[in-house]
């Protein structure tokens, strides 16, 4: 569905760049979503970054067709590799702000995805307080569903330098 000489899809003009995004506190456009259910009709994301399992890894792997990473990260806890989790979602906001149409999912689309979302929400301006609630609100209801995760959203480096994430 690439329709330009660079690769990058065509994108509608002043909305949202996948269906389903959302914006940041910051204004800046993301796609949350499961990956249990097909992605919505429409452009496809330039970048994705997917939370899970190997097996949910060698479920979905073939179906995504653009570039992509994934971030091993067990179902209702944190990843395996926090260090390199913090590199990759900060990653992925620098790429949203700078215009990409990017998007994050786990197999349901809630607690994983919902708490890179708060994280995003973070690295957007937000007081990590408020993150689990923004994103309740902007993107599930229940959305960051274990303490755990709401602990991980609440101490995530909110400052891009490398060297802050302890």
């Amino acid at each position: 569905m690439n329709d330009s000489v660079d690769g990058t899809t065509a994108r509608p003009a002043g909305g949202p760049p996948l269906a389903g995004a959302f914006r940041l506190p910051d204004g800046t456009w993301i796609r949350g979503r499961g990956l249990r259910r097909p992605p919505p009709e429409g452009p496809v994301p330039d970048f994705g970054l997917y939370l899970g399992s190997d097996g949910l890894r060698r479920r979905h792997e073939s179906g995504l067709r653009w570039p992509h990473e994934w971030i091993r990260w067990p179902d209702f806890l944190l990843p395996r590799d926090r260090d390199a989790a913090v590199r990759q979602i900060r990653a992925l906001y620098e790429r949203a702000r700078a215009g990409t149409a990017v998007e994050v999912a786990c197999d349901g689309g809630v607690g994983r995805t919902g708490t890179v979302v708060a994280c995003l929400a973070v690295l957007a301006g937000l007081d990590p307080a408020d993150a689990v609630a923004w994103t309740r609100e902007h993107h599930h209801h229940r959305a960051v569903e274990t303490p755990w995760q709401r602990r991980w959203v609440l101490r995530f480096p909110p400052s891009l330098n490398p060297d802050s994430h302890g």
